[in-house]
């Protein structure tokens, strides 16, 4: 069998994965991608929506062109970006099996970072395994990177960011929303984005579930009723709306297989999708030279999964010798100070607070098995 020899392999060629790979081959080291994927870029590639926040985190441009530049930075750095590349597996020494171009192969690295992102989640109701049913992701990348309308009247299932921004994206493409559904009593995205739906005419109906899809082979209606205290349906608040698709935003978790194949240390983090891997300040797992980065470490944004990235990109390569240590340390207090601004706020405090709990296990886990900080 092939084998593949390099300084360090990224597993994802999303937003955190390529950042990794510009800091880290800007620095000198030998750096290989590997992504499933056509194309590179990730999520950013589906976000038509323009950014906000700070101009340090690209607000007012748009997530695809945000992708562009950041494409741009990696084949300057002299990345080796490999796509249609499988990673199907990882050995406890952190040597990879891929698949590229049908032929099967091993990857033996130094370091290896991995930003495999996250899937979304699936709700189980009757009727949920009809044709039309399908993730919020899924619809967005079919309209916005296919040119494809998923459907034409479209009832979205929850109120976080992802079901907001996607039903606007949505009827920007020509669909109407009949509905966004919440169970929830508030809904659970940024005000800026309900506010735009509400403005176009959307009904936002919190403490609300689906609670079946109506049709023989396809969607042809969903039933929707009201929840109680304990997110049960009250019967006789039952609503039919006449759609032919419906979307699940209910959540996201971290693709963390090829973590759990390497022996890494997890702990549950509810907030951040589930389980999710031990880390300490420079992202480094319980297996050492092992490193994560992106929604991986937990399910935040793009800004967060930049940020992350390239602070595993400096902190990879200057284990290696590539960057010294004293101005390693130096760029990556200036990205955690970033990613501290990210999460701070109203919205961000759940998240700050999770990434606490998380580098404070790894602290306990150290401490317990006796390991030098």
């Amino acid at each position: 069998m092939k084998i593949i020899e390099t300084d360090i392999a990224i597993v994802g060629a999303g937003a955190a994965g390529l950042s990794a790979a510009a800091e880290a081959a800007r620095a000198g080291a030998k750096v290989m991608v590997f992504d499933e994927n056509r194309l590179p870029g990730g999520q950013l590639f589906k976000q038509i929506h323009k950014f906000f926040g700070s101009h340090d985190h690209h607000a007012g441009i748009r997530g695809y062109q945000i992708g562009r530049d950041l494409l741009s930075e990696v084949r300057d750095a002299g990345a080796d970006v490999r796509l249609n590349t499988i990673v199907y597996g990882m050995q406890p020494d952190k040597s990879l099996g891929i698949i590229c171009d049908g032929k099967s192969c091993v990857v033996r690295a130094e370091k290896v970072i991995v930003a495999a992102g996250a899937k979304e989640n699936y709700m189980a109701f009757p009727g949920s395994t009809l044709p039309g049913v399908m993730g919020a992701g899924a619809a967005q990348t079919m309209a916005n990177v296919n040119r494809v309308l998923p459907g034409e009247r479209i009832v979205m299932i929850g109120s976080g960011n992802v079901g907001l921004i996607v039903s606007y994206q949505l009827m920007q493409a020509g669909a109407e929303i009949l509905a966004l559904v919440e169970a929830a009593p508030a809904i659970g995205g940024y005000g800026v984005h309900a506010a735009k739906l509400r403005r176009a005419g959307v009904p936002i109906l919190v403490s609300h579930t689906v609670t079946r899809a109506i049709g023989s082979d396809k969607v042809e209606a969903a039933e929707i009723a009201q929840v109680d205290e304990h997110f049960q349906p009250i019967p006789g608040t039952e609503q039919i709306l006449p759609a032919d698709t419906i979307c699940l935003a209910v959540g996201l978790n971290p693709m963390t297989e090829l973590l759990w194949m390497s022996g890494c240390r997890f702990t549950y983090i509810g907030p951040f999708g589930g389980h999710v891997p031990l880390h300490d300040a420079c992202l480094e797992t319980t297996v050492p030279g092992l490193y994560v980065a992106g929604d991986i470490t937990g399910v935040e944004e793009a800004s967060s999964a930049m940020e992350e990235g390239r602070l595993a990109g400096i902190a990879a390569a200057c284990s290696l010798g590539f960057i010294p240590a004293a101005e390693a340390e130096k760029r990556m207090e200036m990205i955690r100070h970033r990613l501290d601004t990210l999460r701070s706020g109203s919205f961000g405090a759940v998240r700050r607070q999770s990434k606490e709990k998380q580098l404070q296990a790894m602290q306990d886990y150290r401490e317990k098995e006796g390991l030098a900080q």
